[in-house]
């Protein structure tokens, strides 16, 4: 969740870390800090809240380096003061560390080393890191104190560490959230997320769960916590830092939902073939007679990823005939799941760093299922423990809240079920294209629903002081219900229940008066009577309608009364593709409630983009 960067080069240092620190604002955070090294004298500065408070310390009390860290925390251990902000000291000030993720056994070691005289000055399990190195440090280099310190921690953790008096190097370690090293011209730079390098490099290497990086001017030695060498890749990122700029929108999850069309372009752009009916997942590599022993399919994921998995699993059982269970990442492992060498497990993560949906990955692994990871960060952890990955092609998404990651997830689940099937000859070529036809139409569609923009502005204004609302949808749209009213959570901070429409009897519907709305998907097709009822059954209780339907559907003006109700409009769409369509709305009218209820819609309180610690 934290965020963490340090520089190695000639550039001058603190715009470098502000810089790099700004870009990862969007993972979330409660205060920030930096330390520099200059002439062996290590100076810091800290603060509690956003960025723009740390750059006034900096102005207050100048500082400069020849190179240094930086952090952004979210609180884990210690409130969120100056006090507990990173980076943190040992008890001579000649070592400093900054962290992300959580020491278990960090009480047992902190009162182990105030046995020996150590003295703590902050609430944070962070502080222990540099104590212990301090205590570990020889004449052998920062590097081998660290690895001897790493033999006394329990957890999950990324850590980078500087020592005054082994000048011009940094080791970073990972165990759990990822470090990324960013090789570039005669300087180097590592952080937790590429969005801190790419202004620098687009050259990174990701490493792996136990293995140090200790970078210094002269290149970066890559090693496993025991000292041994690892082979490592490097990773070259082609998104252009531009794509990490708000390019004239007011906040970042605006621009993202705008580029939803484009983002669904991409992860569908050189993978299928309108002539054969053919689709090409090249870095899936698992061979196909393992994909047709395949009997049973298992999907696993976390937040709005989840939705994407219930989506995806009235595509695969459609399309390919197999049956398909949706799981959370972070319940997973913690019963004994029923797995064979027949099961298939697919994780979607967007990050590919979420602590719970890898650990459900390797136990996947464990009991013997092949797995496929559909992410959109290249090189990150899902992406080398799966057996194969469908990237999805957003590109760099900053606002915490998922949109054109989680409508691209949609499109890469579309595409996999295709490819099973016809890995399983259970597709026509015939169907095959029909398919693949309607996802190369799908961005002119997205744009036609984005239109509806200032409408939603107009409706948000009615609806923005109410304090609950209810979503119901059924079918392969009920979990878009489910995914419109977390939005709603997330950004505007209002309580928001998502429900498959034929449950609101079973419960909901004694919520249900004038002061909550209920947001209905009314797309065309089987159910669509059946979602009428439901939306009569609500308006009898009094309470307001807003109605997401398609344009092919007449009559609808009737059932809605335009002085307390709304109608959204989007374009009809194939049955399989709605939930793409249809949550363009439910994404735009949470963005704008949020924003007429002045909350920080990129950067939710008590939210971080990438969940790396359990």
């Amino acid at each position: 969740m934290c965020g963490i960067i340090g520089y190695v080069g000639e550039k001058p240092v603190v715009p470098v870390l502000i810089d790099a620190l700004r870009r990862l604002e969007y993972r979330g955070y409660d205060s920030a800090g930096v330390a520099l090294v200059r002439n062996g004298e290590i100076e810091v500065r800290r603060s509690a809240g956003k960025l723009a408070r740390l750059e006034e310390t900096i102005a207050d009390h100048p500082v400069d380096g020849d190179y240094g860290l930086g952090h952004t925390r979210w609180a884990t251990h210690g409130r969120p003061t100056e006090e507990n902000a990173h980076p943190h000291r040992d008890c001579t000030g000649r070592i400093v560390v900054v962290h992300n993720g959580i020491i278990e056994n960090y009480l047992q070691l902190k009162h182990d080393l105030a046995e020996h005289g150590h003295r703590f000055k902050t609430e944070t399990d962070t502080e222990i890191i540099a104590h212990l190195v301090e205590r570990e440090m020889r004449d052998d280099g920062l590097e081998q104190a660290v690895r001897r310190a790493l033999t006394q921690i329990r957890g999950l953790f990324a850590m980078v560490l500087l020592a005054a008096d082994d000048p011009y190097k940094l080791v970073a370690v990972r165990n759990g959230p990822p470090i990324v090293v960013g090789m570039g011209d005669q300087e180097f730079l590592v952080a937790s997320d590429v969005a801190a390098v790419l202004s620098h490099t687009r050259d990174v290497v990701f490493l792996g769960d136990e293995e140090m990086a200790v970078i210094t001017p002269h290149g970066v030695v890559f090693t496993d916590f025991a000292g041994a060498p690892v082979e490592t890749t490097t990773q070259r990122i082609t998104w252009d830092p531009v794509m990490a700029e708000k390019a004239g929108y007011k906040h970042f999850m605006l621009k993202e939902i705008f580029e939803q069309p484009w983002a669904v372009q991409e992860t569908v752009l050189g993978r299928a073939s309108l002539e054969s009916g053919q689709v090409f997942l090249g870095e899936l590599e698992i061979p196909h007679d393992r994909l047709q022993a395949v009997d049973r399919i298992i999907i696993l994921a976390c937040g709005t990823s989840w939705h994407a998995a219930l989506v995806g699993k009235f595509l695969i059982e459609q399309i390919v005939g197999i049956p398909v269970e949706v799981d959370y990442g972070s319940e997973y492992r913690y019963r004994n799941p029923i797995v064979t060498p027949t099961t298939l497990a697919i994780v979607i993560t967007q990050s590919g760093e979420t602590a719970d949906t890898l650990a459900a990955l390797r136990e996947a692994r464990r009991k013997g299922a092949a797995c496929i990871a559909i992410c959109n960060v290249v090189g990150s952890m899902a992406t080398r423990e799966a057996d194969g990955t469908v990237y999805t092609h957003a590109g760099p998404e900053i606002g915490v809240a998922s949109t054109k990651a989680f409508t691209s997830q949609l499109v890469a689940l579309h595409l996999l079920a295709l490819y099973l099937a016809q890995s399983r000859g259970a597709v026509p070529t015939d169907t095959a294209l029909r398919h693949l036809e309607d996802l190369h139409r799908l961005p002119r569609l997205l744009e036609q629903a984005l239109t509806c923009d200032q409408a939603i502005q107009a409706i948000a204004q009615r609806f923005y002081t109410h304090r609950n609302f209810l979503y119901l949808g059924r079918g392969i749209n009920y979990p878009i219900a489910l995914e419109g009213a977390l939005k709603l959570k997330e950004i505007s901070y209002i309580h928001a229940e998502g429900y498959p429409a034929g449950e609101m009897k079973h419960g909901p519907i004694a919520l249900i008066d004038e002061q909550m709305p209920v947001v209905a998907l009314l797309p065309g097709g089987q159910v669509f009577e059946k979602m009428t009822g439901n939306l009569q059954e609500a308006k009898a209780r009094g309470g307001p309608v807003i109605v997401v339907t398609d344009d092919s559907q007449t009559g609808i003006e009737t059932l809605i009364d335009r002085s307390l109700d709304a109608l959204i409009t989007v374009p009809a769409s194939p049955p399989l593709l709605t939930p793409i369509v249809m949550v363009i709305p439910l994404q735009l009218l949470a963005y704008h409630i949020g924003v007429r209820r002045g909350c920080d819609v990129d950067q939710p309180r008590n939210l971080a983009k990438s969940v790396t610690v359990e």
